[in-house]
């Protein structure tokens, strides 16, 4: 095996920092090309099973695929992946919890702030067992952002969440995108929601990636 240089040693700070994918394919998709820029969201639409949720998954390299990935120039098969995805992070649909206290999540040391998306200060001293899905929820999203990505993939992180819990999560993803400075593609079978946060709106048609 070659040697693999981490993105670190590839990553070039000249570079804008821009998602960019070039003619990426992935189960039926395929000739995918847009670029998404830091502090910008796009929101990514089409049927159920058109291959969103696989796309977000290339994008994160956690599903083999043709064609380009870049973030900051840097190329995705010239990274070492657990790097890649410590920048470009997926929040998946079903979020992932292996111990049973929440707080056990958090990296140590870090200031967690709860609050910012409606919850306890307590919460940390949580079971995982005692949590709604939307709490869970809300906590992934929170876990995510607290390890500084660069990229953030949601996959419809607000679906399982009250009205009121929508509007709160939505706008603050959207601050801390700005504030943080943090590419978003956001997975949104509401339209009414890709209006309120999308800088772009992308949307699968016929295995293919439309801006509209």
């Amino acid at each position: 095996m070659g040697w693999v240089p981490s993105m670190k040693q590839t990553r070039d700070p000249g570079q804008p920092a821009t998602l960019r994918l070039c003619d990426v394919s992935v189960g039926r998709l395929a000739g995918i090309s847009f670029e998404v820029p830091a502090g910008a969201v796009a929101t990514l639409g089409g049927p159920s099973g058109s291959g969103k949720s696989r796309l977000l998954r290339a994008i994160a390299d956690v599903e083999p695929h043709g064609g380009d990935i870049y973030w900051r120039g840097a190329n995705q098969s010239e990274c070492l992946p657990p790097e890649w995805r410590q920048r470009v992070m997926m929040v998946p649909a079903e979020s992932h919890w292996w111990f049973d206290r929440v707080g056990d999540h958090f990296p140590e040391g870090v200031e967690v702030d709860y609050r910012a998306v409606g919850l306890a200060d307590a919460t940390d001293q949580w079971q995982i067992d005692r949590l709604s899905s939307g709490e869970k929820q809300r906590l992934a999203l929170l876990r995510a952002i607290t390890r500084k990505p660069e990229v953030l993939l949601l996959d419809e992180p607000t679906a399982n969440l009250d009205p009121d819990n929508v509007i709160h999560i939505e706008q603050w993803l959207r601050a801390i995108a700005i504030e943080q400075s943090i590419a978003i593609v956001w997975v949104a079978h509401d339209p009414a929601q890709a209006e309120r946060v999308a800088d772009c709106q992308l949307k699968i048609r016929d295995g293919r990636v439309l801006a509209s």
